[in-house]
């Protein structure tokens, strides 16, 4: 599958692109099977919310599975697909490579314990020559305002910010008389099962905590151009798999 020109353009300009029905229902389930019994199993490397939070409290409410990739052959089927590879392709103008240091997770929402996502921009996990990186969120079951959807602001990653709009972890700040206006123009799409949304580490995002009974879990792996090298010494320095 290729992006149309007008796709293309959607993504250039706005910092992302959803993409119904990209990834079939049985490949969902499988993988949400999966992720499931890691989940109930608690196997390591894993996030808690508390781990995101900083906080000292007793670490309960997973927020993360990390480093999926070398899980279960079903996780590598997806984050390999030939089926998307000409896209990631034709957005970084390069061949494509995947990174193993960060957002290679397995993403939950768990009813009434997750916390808030705050507003953020991705390149804040990574240590590139530049920011072209473009993370790839797999919807595996359906997504929506109150149950953790993510919501986005267009046109954020073309940005120069000042230190001053964000917090000491990085964090957009709200009540930053600089982003108030800026806020006003978030937009948000119900995903459901199979959608994916492609979106640039410099655009800002946010998702609400799970106010539903049932938890929301997501997939999500990051990709950039194979001309773009890690610094070394930081944990961008790490595995990586070649794509096309």
């Amino acid at each position: 599958m290729e992006l149309s020109n007008q796709q293309i353009s959607q993504f250039k300009e706005n910092g992302f692109l959803l993409i119904k029905n990209f990834v079939n229902e049985n490949l969902c389930n499988d993988i949400l099977q999966k992720a499931k019994m890691h989940l109930e199993q608690k196997i390591l490397p894993l996030e808690y919310e508390n781990d995101y939070l900083q906080t000292k409290d007793k670490k309960i409410t997973i927020r993360r599975l990390r480093q999926v990739y070398n899980r279960e052959d079903i996780f590598k089927e997806w984050m390999t697909s030939n089926k998307i590879r000409p896209i990631l392709k034709q957005l970084l103008d390069d061949n494509v490579v995947l990174s193993l240091a960060h957002h290679n997770s397995i993403m939950t929402k768990m009813p009434k314990q997750s916390s808030i996502t705050p507003w953020h921009q991705d390149r804040r996990y990574w240590n590139y020559e530049t920011d072209n990186l473009i993370s790839i969120w797999l919807a595996l079951d359906d997504e929506y305002l109150d149950n953790g959807l993510l919501q986005f602001i267009p046109k954020s990653h073309k940005i120069d910010f000042k230190k001053e709009q964000f917090d000491k972890n990085s964090n957009f700040l709200d009540e930053h008389i600089l982003n108030q206006e800026l806020l006003k123009t978030k937009v948000s799409f119900n995903l459901y099962k199979g959608d994916i949304v492609l979106f640039h580490s410099r655009t800002l995002h946010q998702a609400n905590k799970n106010n539903t009974s049932k938890p929301k879990i997501s997939f999500v792996y990051t990709v950039k151009a194979k001309s773009n090298k890690a610094i070394k010494g930081t944990r961008s320095d790490f595995k990586e798999i070649i794509l096309a």
